[in-house]
């Protein structure tokens, strides 16, 4: 697989430690390039992409913005790990790679979930300024962004979690190609 991220110390995972990896979930805050490095990653690995957010529209019969204001974050919330779970329990007949919203892995249900998968999470992380200026650059609907000031709250509550993935991989100042690349690299997965 690559190597681990506990404790802030990185372990290479010896011959016998490492499993094949049959999927890939990508976590971190909004604007962190989960959808375009999951893309990128999926593309040059010849592997599935799915965006846990398009699941839970195609689900739900609804956007998430829609799914927001009608249901409040608590029923989007049910939504996405109903969405996940699904998704979990489905037989895995290629690989993929899985991009998840920002708050998914932050829930206790969805991390437990994950964790039994033994499939690696990583999270892509970068500034709160680089993630806000992103987001402002995006023509994409986010309902819990907001003013500078919450959105780095919500950053700074949600941050410890994405920090118990597998792996971590900086994207401040890389190219979606070059942020896909070291993806691959961490988790030793040739293309």
């Amino acid at each position: 697989m690559g190597t681990r991220t506990g404790s802030h110390r990185e372990v290479e995972l010896s011959a016998a430690e490492r499993v094949p990896v049959r999927t890939v979930f990508l976590v971190g805050f909004m604007g962190a390039g989960k959808s375009s490095v999951g893309r990128a990653l999926s593309l040059r690995l010849g592997w599935g992409f799915e965006d846990l957010d398009d699941r839970i529209q195609a689900r739900e019969g609804r956007s998430v913005g829609q799914i927001f204001r009608e249901s409040g974050e608590t029923g989007f919330r049910r939504a996405e790990a109903d969405a996940l779970r699904e998704l979990v329990g489905e037989p895995v007949s290629s690989p993929r790679v899985v991009g998840l919203g920002g708050g998914a892995f932050v829930q206790a249900e969805n991390a437990a979930l994950l964790a039994r998968t033994q499939a690696p999470i990583v999270f892509l992380d970068a500034s709160v300024d680089e993630l806000f200026r992103r987001c402002q650059q995006e023509n994409v609907e986010r309902p819990l962004r907001q003013d500078r000031e919450r959105f780095r709250q919500l950053h700074e509550a949600r941050r410890p979690h994405y920090m118990t993935g597998t792996v971590r991989v900086e994207t401040t100042g890389k190219s979606v190609d070059a942020v896909a690349a070291e993806v691959a690299h961490h988790l030793g997965i040739a293309w």
